[in-house]
Order: structure tokens, then C-alpha cells, then sequence
């Protein structure tokens, strides 16, 4: 697997930017790379179980001024079923998923807008307080 750009969402509020090339979502564990620091070596050991989410971004900055669009235009077909995701902490995530299986520890979203600098979401299932398809 390639490095890819990813921000992880600790369930504790924590945020970490960086690199991994180890994430899968049926393993427990994987590894980042923190964003600015020496690429070589594993980098630090996170935990699915501690998780909220993680984003996998164009890019770590983003733009905190665009404002995007949490709902599916008429003329887009998602691929999967569109799904609220509500978080314990109160966050609300609007997408598309293909596979939502609440016994496992989590599945991929992707967001309603391309504009948008999350490629795709892993939502990790214990952080949800709400689940429902739209």
C-alpha cells in the first residue's frame, strides 16, 4: 500500500495528521507517519477501538472556509446507500456507504460533495451514538 494522507479523530478529541501505509479495516491496529516529522521507522501504533474516525484527505490543511454540501444532488448516484452518521460527540456526517455491518468495528462513507478534502471516511461503529439510511 502506498502512503496515503490521512487525519485520525481520537473518540477523546485528539486529531492527528500524517502518513500511513498500513491501514485495513478488519485488522485492529495500523500506523502513522505524523505530518512533518521523519518518514522513516513505523511511526506511532494507533487503535481502531480508540478511534472516532479516519479521514483519508487531499490534504492535511483543507480549506476552513468552504462550507460543504451535506446532502446528494439529484443527479449524483452514489455508490452504496446514503446514511446520517451521528457521533457521540455531536458531529454529523452525511454519506454513501456499501457496506454498513454493525458487528463490525467500523466502514467506509464516501461525502456527498467532491469539493469536499475527505476522499473517504472510516467511521469507526463504537464512536456512533446514531446510524440511519436516508
Amino acid at each position: 500500500m502506498e502512503h496515503v494522507k490521512v487525519v485520525i479523530h481520537y473518540a477523546d478529541g485528539r486529531v492527528v495528521k500524517g502518513y500511513t501505509d498500513n491501514f485495513f479495516p478488519n485488522k485492529p491496529a495500523f500506523h502513522i507517519k505524523p505530518a512533518g516529522t521523519d518518514t522513516a521507522g513505523k511511526g506511532i501504533e494507533v487503535y481502531i477501538k480508540d478511534l472516532k474516525a479516519v479521514f483519508f484527505v487531499k490534504d492535511f490543511s483543507g480549506n476552513p472556509a468552504y462550507n460543504e454540501r451535506k446532502s446528494f444532488g439529484e443527479d449524483q448516484k452514489p455508490s452504496g446507500r446514503k446514511v446520517e452518521v451521528t457521533f457521540a460527540d455531536g458531529e454529523v456526517l452525511v454519506g454513501a456507504t456499501l457496506g454498513y455491518d454493525q458487528n463490525r468495528p467500523g466502514f467506509f462513507i464516501t461525502t456527498p460533495d467532491p469539493q469536499s478534502n475527505n476522499l473517504r471516511v472510516f467511521v469507526v461503529s463504537a464512536a456512533m451514538s446514531k446510524f440511519r439510511y436516508l
